[in-house]
């Protein structure tokens, strides 16, 4: 049950919500320059090629887009154990919560199939992969997997997030392993990423549950007391930047596969597929410490129209349109592909276009009742 804290904490959730629409909109970013600009870097896996860039400016508009699909994970598990504490409070039973978090898992891994079977990743007329293991099959995954995790400790919960945070590192095969081992389904499924044939693999279902388990932690500290837990989230974010600096020195342990540090852009290519400790460290340590400066912003009355909050109180709404939305621009405009300028100049209008049915879909999803089927989106 939440004590007398449940004023504060009912107040500072909206920092989860406006931190959830900044990595939608870089996201957002992401996908627009993988449809529009068909700039996408390919070279972030645990082998193979190393990423290219031509200048620092397509890095960085990679790499800022790094810290949505770990912040998602993050944020679920935060959610999860929120969710779970309102729903009690309102005479929910404990069964009824779980059933709630495996059907919505259940949901995400339909509609990953579903975005493979309308080829939303295609570019260029192309044909993408039917059996593509995306972000939203994880997340689902993830979500079920961690429902027996809901009612523990966070001393449990911090010891369970460690071990698979060094764990996977142990479990990711050598680089020169790229290409030797894509026949392993359960290798590619669960642990590393890859593939063979109609298969590919970019977020194996095991490699993020660190992160996932990271949020239930938080989550039992907002619970408990939000201030404190904001704080916390400082100092562990900032202590997450200074092991992240560590292991990047070092180019040992850590980083999946060692990197020539011969420039700044170098030393911030961490390997993603799957999530090196180094990728975790940064990006983790940085939503963190966004995290804890959103929660001192005071919001204004009219704040419920800040774009961030009306993009992270409606995620699964936005992240389905702006695929397809991003598509259709990038087939219409620019179906040879385009400068980053032209990209960003789409990206921002098509932030535009997506603003006001996410605005209204929040708006009539908040007036739903609890049990409503809407809730799952």
């Amino acid at each position: 049950m939440i004590t007398e804290k449940q004023p504060q904490f009912t107040i500072r959730s909206s920092s989860l919500d406006l931190l959830r629409g900044l990595l939608i909109i870089l996201m957002a970013l992401d996908h627009a320059n993988y449809h529009i600009a068909r700039q996408h870097s390919s070279g972030e896996y645990w082998g193979g090629y190393f990423p290219l860039f031509a200048n620092p400016l397509q890095f960085l508009t990679r790499f800022l887009t790094h810290f949505s699909a770990p912040g998602f994970f993050f944020l679920m598990g935060v959610g999860m154990i929120l969710f779970s504490t309102s729903r009690l409070d309102k005479g929910w039973s404990k069964w009824q919560v779980r059933r709630h978090f495996f059907l919505r898992g259940l949901v995400l891994i339909a509609l990953q199939f579903v975005l493979n079977y309308s080829q939303a990743w295609s570019v260029g007329g192309s044909q993408a992969l039917l059996w593509y293991l995306g972000v939203l099959a994880a997340l689902g995954f993830g979500m079920i997997f961690c429902i027996p995790l809901l009612d523990l400790k966070p001393i449990f919960l911090a010891g369970i997030s460690l071990g698979c945070f060094i764990l996977m590192e142990y479990l990711t095969p050598q680089p020169e392993m790229w290409g030797m081992n894509f026949d392993n389904l359960a290798g590619t499924l669960l642990i590393y990423s890859g593939g063979k044939g109609e298969f590919w693999s970019n977020y194996p279902l095991f490699a993020w549950i660190e992160l996932i388990v990271l949020g239930l932690l938080f989550g039992t500290w907002i619970r408990f007391d939000a201030r404190k837990a904001y704080q916390k989230g400082l100092w562990l974010g900032l202590a997450f930047l200074g092991g992240f600096v560590i292991i990047r020195l070092f180019n040992g342990f850590g980083n999946i596969r060692p990197l020539a540090l011969g420039n700044w852009m170098d030393f911030f290519s961490v390997v993603k597929y799957p999530p090196s400790m180094a990728f975790v460290l940064l990006t983790a340590g940085v939503n963190l410490i966004l995290l804890n400066a959103l929660s001192r912003l005071e919001l204004p009355a009219s704040g419920g129209r800040n774009p961030l909050l009306v993009f992270g109180r409606v995620p699964l709404f936005f992240y389905l349109a702006h695929i397809y939305l991003y598509q259709f621009m990038g087939r219409i405009f620019t179906p040879g592909g385009s400068s980053l300028g032209m990209m960003y100049a789409l990206w921002l209008i098509g932030l535009v276009v997506l603003y006001y049915p996410a605005y209204w879909y929040g708006k009539y999803k908040s007036r739903q009742p609890a049990r409503s089927w809407v809730r799952f989106l």
